[in-house]
């Protein structure tokens, strides 16, 4: 099984309580907080190419609400699939993985949301400048 296999479809089957649970999500959330924080590094590193370099102080707080945000989101993902498992019985073992590659997914992709958006505020403002 790959590191990649074992990172996004690993289920904990028929854990005897919750920690089980909780130590599968905890155990991925440093990978899931690289690809955030390098995701969010490569947004603002294209915002400081276009835009130019925003107030340091501002960029700080940011980074830290934003990141503040993204692992209490995170957090909720064991919490839904413990609610899953408790609701659902063993069966809904394999609702973390999902929740975790869609969450992963999403949470990189928001992170990334501001690039495109740079793309499309800039070609707007060349296109204003040649229709001047």
């Amino acid at each position: 099984m790959t590191a990649l296999t074992r990172y996004f479809f690993d289920t904990v089957y028929f854990p005897r309580g919750a920690w089980p649970v909780v130590r599968w999500w905890e155990a991925r959330r440093g990978v899931y907080n690289l690809a955030v924080g390098s995701a969010g590094f490569l947004s603002l590193g294209a915002a400081v190419l276009v835009e130019g370099l925003p107030p340091i102080g501002a960029v700080g707080a940011m980074v830290a609400i934003y990141g503040l945000a993204a692992n209490m989101c995170y957090s909720l993902g064991a919490v839904a699939d413990l609610m899953a498992r408790r609701f659902g019985g063993p069966d809904f073992a394999p609702v973390g993985p999902a929740l975790l590659r869609y969450g992963f997914v999403f949470s990189v992709g928001v992170t990334l949301l501001p690039i495109p958006m740079l793309v499309i505020s800039g070609a707007f403002r060349l296109l204003a400048l040649l229709l001047r």
